[in-house]
Order: C-alpha cells, then sequence, then structure tokens
C-alpha cells in the first residue's frame, strides 16, 4: 500500500517546480492560480528570484505548496489516475498538511494559497525579531531531555517542535532558553545540538497569536470530505472527519510535528510504498532511515516523474 507525502519549510530552492511549469499545462494553471489569488507574482519569485526572499516564510509556505500540487496534478494526469486509486494514506510535514489537504480535495486550491500566506505572516509576527530561536538535536539516547527542557524553562519558553525521529528532535521557544539548551545539551546525552537558521520560533507555545488568527480565517472556509485519509501532525493518527482535520490544522500551529508517530502509524498500517512529492528529500531521507520495509520515491524532475512504478 502507498502513501502520499508531501514536505516542509527548508526544502525550498530557487528554481524549484521550473521545469514542470515549462513542460506541462496542468502544472503551470497551479502557479498561475496562485499568482493570482495572492495578486503577486509568486511563481518569478520561486523560479527566479532571491533565495532570501523566497525564505521569508510568509512566501515560503504557499510556494512549496504550489510547487507539491504543481508536482501532484501532473503527475496524476500522466499516470490517468485520481489520488485515492494509488495511495492508502496523504500526509504532510508542518505546512505540508496544508498541502495534504488540497491534495485530498478538503480545500480548493485557492484556500490553500490564501491560508499559508495568512499562516506564514501570522507566525512571523507572533514573536518579535530575535525573540525565538529553534535547534536540532542529534542525539541516539533523548531519555534525559524532559530533565534539560525543565531545567530551562526559568529562563523562557523551550518545547519540542518537531519528533522527526528517533535521532532527531527539534525544540523551539525564547533565545535565550534555546541557546542555554544548547550549550547544556552534552550533559544531557546530546550528541549535536545546532541552531537553525530560521525566522521565528515554530510549533511552540509562542505560536498562539498566529493560532489564533488562523482559526478566525477557516472560521468561513468549509471543510469537505477528503478523498482519502489524512495523517494529521497532531495526532499522528488518520482522519476522516472534516470538522476533526480543521481542529488539528489548527491546533498544529503551537504543538509539536510528531512525525516519527506518523511514520510508525502509517508502517503498521502496512504502508510499505512512500512517494515525496515536491521539493528536496527531506521526508525521504527520513522514511528510509525509519525502515527498510519503506519503498522511497521522490519527484521534483521531470526524471523523477518518469522513474516512479506504478
Amino acid at each position: 500500500m502507498n502513501i502520499l507525502a508531501f514536505p516542509g519549510q527548508g526544502s525550498q530552492k530557487i528554481g524549484m517546480g521550473k521545469i514542470f511549469y515549462e513542460n506541462f499545462d496542468a502544472a503551470k494553471s497551479v502557479f498561475e492560480e496562485v499568482d493570482d489569488t495572492l495578486n503577486f507574482k509568486l511563481s518569478k519569485l520561486i523560479f527566479d528570484g532571491d533565495i532570501s526572499e523566497l525564505s521569508l516564510t510568509s512566501n515560503t509556505q504557499p510556494a512549496l505548496m504550489a510547487v507539491s500540487i504543481a508536482i501532484l496534478r501532473v503527475f496524476l494526469e500522466e499516470y490517468k489516475i485520481n489520488v485515492n486509486q494509488k495511495f492508502k494514506f496523504v500526509c504532510g510535514h508542518s505546512l505540508g498538511e496544508f498541502t495534504a489537504l488540497c491534495a485530498a480535495n478538503v480545500i480548493s486550491l485557492k484556500d490553500t494559497a490564501n491560508l499559508l500566506k495568512i499562516r506564514g505572516q501570522s507566525m512571523q509576527e507572533a514573536v518579535p525579531n530575535g525573540e525565538g530561536s529553534m535547534a536540532a538535536l542529534i542525539s541516539s539516547d533523548f531519555s534525559k531531555l524532559d530533565n534539560l527542557l525543565n531545567m530551562v524553562k526559568k529562563i523562557g519558553v523551550c518545547e519540542i517542535a518537531n519528533h522527526n525521529s528517533s535521532e532527531q528532535i527539534v525544540i523551539s521557544g525564547h533565545t535565550k532558553a534555546v541557546q542555554e539548551l544548547v550549550n547544556n545539551s552534552a550533559e544531557f546525552s546530546i550528541k549535536r545540538a545546532v541552531l537553525l537558521n530560521v525566522s521565528a520560533p515554530f510549533h511552540c507555545s509562542l505560536m498562539m497569536p498566529a493560532q489564533i488568527k488562523l482559526e478566525n480565517e477557516l472560521k468561513d472556509i468549509t471543510f469537505s470530505d477528503p478523498d482519502l485519509p489524512i495523517i494529521c501532525n497532531y495526532t499522528a493518527v488518520a482522519e476522516n472527519n472534516p470538522l476533526k482535520l480543521k481542529e488539528n490544522i489548527i491546533n498544529q500551529v503551537t504543538n509539536k510535528v510528531r512525525w516519527k508517530e506518523t511514520m510508525e502509524y502509517a508502517l503498521d498500517k502496512k504502508i510499505n510504498k512512500v512517494l515525496e512529492c515536491g521539493s528536496g528529500k527531506v521526508l525521504s531521507g527520513l522514511f528510509k532511515r525509519f525502515s527498510k520495509d519503506f519503498n522511497v520515491y521522490n519527484i521534483e524532475t521531470i526524471e523523477d516523474l518518469k522513474k516512479y512504478e506504478i
């Protein structure tokens, strides 16, 4: 059985998706619709712009979604299938869950683009510049992490933002608290701790203003029944109920991405084939390292499209 996965922030690069735009009408129409929706030539920024501007989270989020949906629509058109014919579940990392909602026809491409633009802006504005940070922790032993988090709590917010694998956890919070955690990590059996070059402390309680903003924006948007179940970041289980999907995507803003549990869930449900659709191979790498039972594919070029075994 197959699962479809969509990447999150960090996978962006200039030129992503351009080859699909130039060669497939299905992809071109996606980029044009997103441009029209945002009243901004996001496609020009994606294809030929400056990486620093593309990496602004208000641009990154709709950009990565647009690339993934463009590639997905070309894939479905080329193989003449519907998304629920070949895939048992769909999932996405952080903003990738919005891409999953769009791919499963829960929300329209137009609504997805608008929501991600607003989500990105509100996440950026939730914490003053310089007051929030994130760090990646690499270790085979996280048994003492809770003690370390408790130690730095007196300095400020410091919480788990992403549990990406058995060996990688990302933490998020106030800059001073995150820095203190990094400085003391070796004493708590953390092999490596690296501050991340991000513009805000995502997926922690400091993002509550952004969560409230997103919840207000979603009040007037109806979620449809999904074409296939979506494994949500907030719960790490598959969901079909539109109201639950909306609730989960709201709660995701201030809570950790449970990616390790998502992969465990997929394995438990006998998933043996993974297709990451979009820029980069971050999720492909996580799936590969997690279990040899996953046959992992990624489509970000036309050559990748031809290699995929339907």
